[in-house]
């Protein structure tokens, strides 16, 4: 058994690695940020430099202007690392259980087309862990495997509170 886990471990690094080297193909590039009736597309590059140090860009400062979100609070849900071992983290989103995780979360991020949305996320979200332990939602949306990112702006909130659940539910499995 430990040889199976073993060699699961490995093709995790192995494709870690891979993804890492070849970042900038991979990684998605604009986001289209949608607040019920609005909708606008902005690049990444944008929404990471507000995540990081808080200056809005002019169409971002209007998009949550009207779409009445405190831009404080959405940096915060940004921003806000969550712990999480990447090689536990592949187990349970190669899971049934991961399966649901991956639906829940892609009903805020996924693919422009909603197709192979648990696929794209369950990338991201290995990719964004595998660093450094940790992980926000932006790193998820930069990792994003795909040119175009949809992000349902209302809902971020809910996804932020999902991936502590995520973490509160390894912890559990680890018994810490």
């Amino acid at each position: 058994m430990s040889l199976i886990r073993l060699y699961r471990t490995s093709i995790l690094v192995v494709s870690v690695c891979i993804l890492l080297s070849s970042n900038s193909a991979l990684a998605a590039e604009r986001v289209v940020l949608k607040y019920k009736v609005f909708r606008e597309t902005i690049v990444v590059e944008e929404l990471s430099t507000f995540a990081q140090i808080g200056a809005l860009s002019s169409s971002l400062r209007i998009n949550l202007a009207l779409a009445r979100q405190n831009p404080k609070v959405i940096r915060q849900y940004l921003t806000t690392p969550v712990k999480v071992s990447p090689v536990i983290l592949d187990r349970v989103l190669n899971s049934p259980v991961g399966n649901i995780i991956l639906d829940e979360l892609s009903q805020v991020i996924h693919t422009p087309s909603r197709s192979a949305d648990r696929q794209a996320l369950r990338s991201a979200l290995l990719l964004s862990a595998s660093g450094d332990g940790q992980m926000t939602l932006i790193e998820i949306i930069q990792n994003y495997p795909t040119p175009n990112v949809e992000v349902d702006g209302e809902r971020l909130g809910n996804a932020y509170r999902q991936l502590r659940s995520l973490q509160a539910r390894l912890e559990n499995l680890l018994g810490f």
